[in-house]
């Protein structure tokens, strides 16, 4: 005699192939959600100097040809650096970062990124980036100029030619100054630099009224001070941020991309102005940051460009902070 768990049983048992035949047979379902976006979330992270807010926002990056890039050691030694540090070795990822500070005056940009460019390009995402981070330009009080490559003053402008950033001072090197506004000194300078006269001009004539010009190892405002950094271009200038005993030193082209320039500071890159003095700055200010265990950012160090440098062998390495999830 069979009771109900048998009946229930048997019957389970019958419906079972019918089931797996009806399963078998159903067309596949097709998710119709869209595909994720080729995109990363937006590059932005923020940090702080004491109880000074920094933000660091990224404007991509380009990509250089790897011959010729170190012009005093030959090929085949920088791609063997690059491999034993897992980097490509034909090309130079190069990443561009701009850094907001907000300080007890306002919110303090250290340089100014690309500037606007066509949507295809890699570069010129700061201003996507900033709205992201919640960043108003219109909010910035200065902008504080490292030196005038194209990468750092372009995005000084907009694409219509008007103030990128309406309300804020330009602060800018003295020696920097000079050198790109005496066109005498175009025709004496690298060919590759040439072009930075006439962009000099464009960027900054917007700005006319809106310009402050330091000296070598002036105070920008409280708390941050400029540093004489020249050798990259006859200017070129680091700033020192500090807020009570927290420092960060913003080291702009100091060196280029950390790997491999950082591990081997006598090696020359083909976008200093002079690479003898660029060398010399760096083993300077390098020496002080390892020892005295100062944090700096880059402008072309890996998003999101802060940390510490640390002495290995005759260089230096680029040990970034650890990621965190709260200011």
């Amino acid at each position: 005699m069979m009771n109900r768990r048998s009946i229930l049983l048997s019957g389970a048992a019958l419906a079972a192939p019918a089931l797996l035949t009806a399963c078998a047979e159903a067309p596949a379902v097709v998710s119709s959600a869209p595909p994720p976006p080729a995109t990363q979330a937006p590059g932005f992270y923020r940090y702080k100097v004491g109880s000074l807010n920094v933000t660091t926002v990224n404007d991509g990056f380009a990509s250089f040809p790897l011959n010729g890039f170190v012009v005093n050691k030959p090929l085949a030694e920088v791609q063997a650096v690059l491999r034993a540090n897992f980097e490509p070795e034909d090309r130079l990822r190069v990443p561009f970062n701009v850094t907001f500070v907000e300080t007890r005056r306002g919110l303090v940009a250290f340089d100014a990124g690309n500037g606007a460019l066509a949507p295809t390009d890699t570069r010129g995402r700061m201003i996507a980036n900033m709205a992201a981070a919640g960043i108003d330009p219109t909010k910035v009080v200065a902008v504080v100029i490292s030196h005038f490559h194209g990468d750092h003053i372009s995005g000084l402008t907009t694409a219509e030619g008007l103030r990128a950033f309406p309300n804020a001072e330009v602060v800018v090197p003295q020696t920097e100054w000079r050198f790109w506004n005496d066109a005498g000194n175009e025709s004496r300078s690298p060919e590759r630099q040439r072009s930075s006269f006439a962009n000099t001009a464009r960027r900054f004539q917007v700005y006319d009224g809106r310009i402050r010009i330091i000296r070598d190892n002036a105070e920008v405002m409280p708390g941050i001070r400029a540093v004489a950094a020249h050798g990259h271009t006859p200017g070129h200038t680091a700033y020192h941020i500090a807020d009570g005993d927290a420092q960060l030193m913003y080291v702009a082209d100091t060196t280029n991309r950390p790997v491999p320039m950082a591990l081997n500071p006598g090696w020359h890159a083909v976008v200093d102005f002079d690479a003898a003095m660029a060398e010399a700055t760096r083993r300077r200010m390098y020496d002080r940051l390892s020892a005295d265990r100062v944090a700096m950012t880059g402008y072309h160090f890996p998003f999101p460009a802060y940390g510490h440098l640390t002495r290995e062998g005759d260089g230096y390495r680029f040990r970034l902070a650890d990621w965190q999830s709260t200011v």
